[in-house]
């Protein structure tokens, strides 16, 4: 998919303040500093649209970007980082439970792992949660660049059979260094966008 126009629109923390129209969402979620703003930069082949810091848990806000007008790639705060206030970090997870439970316009949630771990106590918390949230998720772990490539398809079974052992999961390798992933996950976005 070529987006031509994406651009940032709204940083939200309340259902009032999310975009009023139906437009189909596809939300990252992740720990901090997995790589959700990098994702979304390489997504739409552009180096600074959402922004990315060295130092985790820079994002504190859900941020919607538009994707030439026809759906929103939505990036929520990352987790688990622990610098952040108990009282911010107990907010920021108030309204990202809100936003995950109230909107009627998310299409598809895609969970990014770090591929080179197995997942946190948080990660499988969140996992836990997005699976009772009954929403569409596929997991994309993430950072494939950091690793063998000869490992990744190694990698990616070993994580599925941590958190989804069932299999009834889509788990893809992904990195925002080597974009041959990128076509993949287009493929599969597109199908809930369809």
């Amino acid at each position: 998919m070529l987006i031509k126009n994406p651009e940032f629109k709204i940083s939200a923390v309340s259902p009032k303040q999310y975009p009023q129209n139906n437009l189909p969402q596809i939300v990252l979620v992740g720990k901090s500093n997995v790589g959700k703003s990098s994702f979304l930069n390489t997504m739409v082949n552009r180096k600074n649209l959402a922004r990315t810091s060295s130092e985790p848990g820079k994002t504190r806000q859900i941020n919607f970007y538009s994707m030439d007008n026809s759906f929103y790639f939505v990036d929520l705060p990352g987790y688990g980082y622990s610098k952040m206030a108990k009282q911010e970090q107990i907010q920021v997870g108030n309204f990202i439970e809100e936003y995950l439970r109230k909107s009627q316009n998310i299409a598809l949630i895609i969970f990014l792992l770090d591929i080179r771990h197995a997942p946190t106590e948080n990660d499988k918390l969140m996992y836990r949660y997005l699976m009772y949230c009954q929403k569409p998720c596929i997991v994309l772990c993430n950072k494939a660049d950091k690793i063998a490539v000869t490992k990744v398809g190694k990698q990616v079974e070993d994580l599925q059979n941590h958190l989804n052992p069932l299999k009834d999961l889509l788990f893809l390798p992904f990195s925002s260094e080597r974009k041959i992933y990128t076509e993949a996950v287009w493929e599969e976005i597109e199908k809930y966008l369809a």
